[in-house]
């Protein structure tokens, strides 16, 4: 064991460099790629081509613009969730909030075409109900206004988890002090609550906007038909028509992409600017506002809103999947199960979409658990620089839209290995490498918790018995993390699983995910079959949040998002 374990301390001698070589290969090395081609673009003139094209400008005005737009309407819905389930006493608070998060896990592409398919003047469903728009209406999604709309109800969930993190915080003792002063429960909530949790609304509002930047899924289904085109359906066009410039204008673009992130993430620091407030005495949801009568009020109206945001746009998913074509009504004579017997039994590239996604999803979620449970136990045990500096290179992935992720995997893998000679490039082993790197945040963050909560002295303990890393890894951290560790599989598998915004960009024959699968049956026209395997996926999801619940009772605070 000489030189295997560093005198004093628990860590073997590899672990730390084993983990910095991970983050610089997952991390720094796709980045570093893809500001060497954008320095290179630029160097050769390719900036000014690229910023002279109209229709690169057109793309930024309707990112910032639909972004902007889909941001206010995220902060409305999530703002009120996240007031009403945290301060009030509203009945069924963990019904209502499972059901609100569910739109953050259901894939974008899914959800446009849901919203598709419940509205315009074809849709199966407003025809079997006698309310559809006379023939020859234009489809009202298909806008800026629509794309907002469903930016807007996909990313309320974020605004609502970061507002309701800091409402949980709230200094219970203040406001009960203000309700002894005699102030009204409208003045402890405009002279309180509102200025203490501007914070968690600006956060919520630049993680929303970010998202919305690089969503590709909702423009694609609702842009590209009216000719909206945001930045990562233009990257995507470009990559459509491959010429010898694609790779340096792509650089460039998801250059912009990433500044217009940075702009907003830099307004939001600067907005948090001066707002730190430390808050002293007890804190909790237990300083909640009784409504009373009012809840006549809000119980319905949240539980309709979520059967708009949810509900309504299933049935429409589910009437699209049953009739056999996209117009027709759904009655008795027209509903048909050809779809799914399509889907699951007769179409090969479904199949292999499904094979895909869930070998990627099961891959991703397994591979990353044994590098984090490794890297979340290196960055709990040192409390230097460097291990910020590692967590921080850790998020940069995830925080980044996922069409710059994925240029930037496509930038380091689309010449052969050297020495190996072996391309990685248009097989499923590229998509592997892009997910481990997207979601290792995902990962890391459960385990991290789990760790956060562990007794160093147990470990310590086993060590000075004469325990080596690997038993005291097997007999005692494992077993206390396997709840957050299982927890992190089933998120990242969740996520992975139904991700299109990079597998759009890296898949080739062969290699369809289930998000591509949907996206290219829709464009092709295959509407009924689109249909059919986006209400599988989303009972898929509902599964998978459904064992997280089980699980919910067994995991540290904050792991699964829509509990208290």
């Amino acid at each position: 064991m000489q030189g295997y374990v560093r005198p004093g301390n628990s860590q073997p001698a590899w672990l730390f460099p084993f983990i910095v070589s991970v983050v610089l290969f997952l991390s720094v090395l796709p980045l570093a790629r893809l500001a060497i081609v954008g320095i290179s673009a630029f160097a050769n003139g390719g900036v000014m081509v690229v910023l002279s094209d109209p229709m690169v400008w057109s793309a930024v005005y309707y990112t910032i613009v639909t972004a902007i737009l889909g941001t206010i309407i995220s902060l409305i819905i999530g703002c009120g969730f996240a007031y009403l389930l945290t301060l009030t006493d509203i009945p069924a608070k963990g019904p209502l909030s499972f059901f609100f998060v569910l739109p953050m896990m259901i894939p974008p592409q899914v959800t446009a075409l849901a919203w598709v398919q419940m509205s315009g003047p074809s849709s199966p469903l407003l025809k079997a109900l006698h309310i559809a728009p006379p023939l020859g209406s234009p489809q009202p999604l298909y806008s800026v206004g629509g794309i907002a709309l469903l930016y807007g109800v996909q990313h309320a969930p974020l605004v609502y988890l970061a507002l309701r993190a800091g409402l949980m915080a709230l200094p219970r003792d203040g406001v009960e002090s203000a309700r002894l002063s005699g102030a009204s429960s409208l003045q402890v909530l405009r002279d309180v609550i509102l200025p203490l949790s501007l914070p968690g609304v600006i956060a919520g509002a630049a993680i929303s906007f970010v998202s919305c930047t690089g969503n590709f899924g909702i423009p694609a289904i609702l842009g590209i038909p009216a000719s909206i085109f945001t930045l990562p359906t233009l990257i995507f066009s470009k990559f459509t028509a491959f010429t010898s410039r694609t790779f340096g204008d792509v650089a460039l673009l998801s250059a912009i992409i990433a500044t217009i992130s940075v702009v907003g993430l830099a307004i939001q620091d600067r907005a948090l600017r001066g707002r730190d407030y430390r808050v002293l005495g007890l804190s909790g949801a237990t300083a909640a506002f009784e409504l009373g009568t009012w809840k006549l009020l809000f119980v319905p109206l949240l539980w309709i809103i979520l059967f708009f945001m949810l509900a309504a746009p299933f049935f429409a998913l589910v009437a699209g999947a049953l009739v056999p074509a996209y117009g027709v009504p759904l009655t008795f004579k027209t509903m048909t199960l050809h779809a799914f017997e399509e889907i699951l039994f007769r179409q090969t590239v479904t199949r292999t979409a499904f094979v895909n996604s869930l070998s990627l999803a099961a891959g991703t979620a397994v591979g990353l658990l044994l590098v984090t449970v490794l890297a979340a136990y290196v960055l709990t045990r040192r409390k230097d620089a460097i291990a910020r500096a590692i967590s921080s290179l850790i998020e940069i992935p995830y925080s980044l839209p996922g069409i710059v992720m994925a240029v930037c995997f496509i930038l380091v893998f689309a010449a052969p290995l050297p020495v190996l000679n072996v391309t990685l490039y248009g097989t499923i082993w590229i998509i592997l490498i892009a997910y481990f790197s997207s979601f290792f945040a995902v990962s890391l963050k459960p385990v991290v918790s789990a760790f956060h909560q562990l007794d160093p002295a147990l470990e310590e303990a086993a060590r000075l018995s004469g325990a080596g890393f690997f038993r005291r890894l097997r007999d005692i951290i494992v077993p206390l993390v396997a709840p957050a560790a299982g927890a992190s599989v089933i998120l990242v598998f969740l996520i992975a699983c139904n991700e299109l915004t990079i597998s759009a960009l890296l898949w080739s024959a062969g290699t369809q995910t289930l998000g591509v699968a949907i996206y290219n049956l829709d464009d092709s026209g295959s509407s009924d079959l689109a249909s059919a395997l986006s209400v599988l996926v989303v009972l898929m999801v509902i599964f998978m949040m459904l064992l997280l619940e089980l699980l919910a009772k067994r995991l540290p605070k904050g792991v699964v998002p829509w509990r208290s």
